[in-house]
């Protein structure tokens, strides 16, 4: 059941992802309240993919998660390198706190710069990308490279829209 939550967590997760992107450009509020909403789902899915990886197949501890990325990086680069498990971190507390944002201060968050939207999602995609495309294979690959593409258009999208409203 628990390797269930962590698979099934992840592809909702990855599934609301490109509401994040996306969300701040559209022109009516419903259609930005549904991309806030599914983009918070999105997090919450992730917090739950971190918490459920944490439980089933690191019991806990950072001290094997980082030794499992070091592990999973060698056997794919040929050089261990665990530190990457931070970025994973990183990247929990950022999509939460960016989704806390929205809900808190719309107004306020739909004028964020360009330059830390376009980072934050710049960093996003970068993860994902490498987390499916490059350490997964198969659907999950697929699914990833499709995420990837989908945020990256909602973001050039969403950034051209910006420009536009300056």
């Amino acid at each position: 059941m628990g390797e269930t939550v962590v698979r099934v967590s992840i592809w909702l997760a990855l599934l609301g992802y490109p509401a994040g992107p996306l969300g701040p450009a559209l022109g009516t509020v419903r259609g930005r309240r549904i991309a806030r909403l599914v983009w918070t789902l999105g997090a919450a899915f992730f917090a739950v993919h971190v918490a459920s990886s944490f439980h089933v197949f690191y019991d806990w501890s950072h001290a094997v998660a980082l030794a499992e990325t070091a592990r999973q990086v060698e056997e794919l680069a040929g050089r261990g390198f665990g530190a990457g498990i931070y970025l994973n971190y990183l990247f929990t507390v950022v999509w939460t706190g960016d989704a806390i944002w929205w809900w808190a201060a719309e107004a306020d968050y739909r004028r964020r710069s360009l330059t830390v939207f376009v980072l934050m999602h710049g960093f996003f995609l970068f993860m994902i990308f490498n987390a499916t495309v490059v350490f997964e294979s198969g659907a999950v690959s697929f699914v990833g490279a499709l995420v990837t593409i989908a945020g990256a258009a909602a973001l050039i999208r969403t950034a051209r829209i910006h420009r536009v409203r300056r």
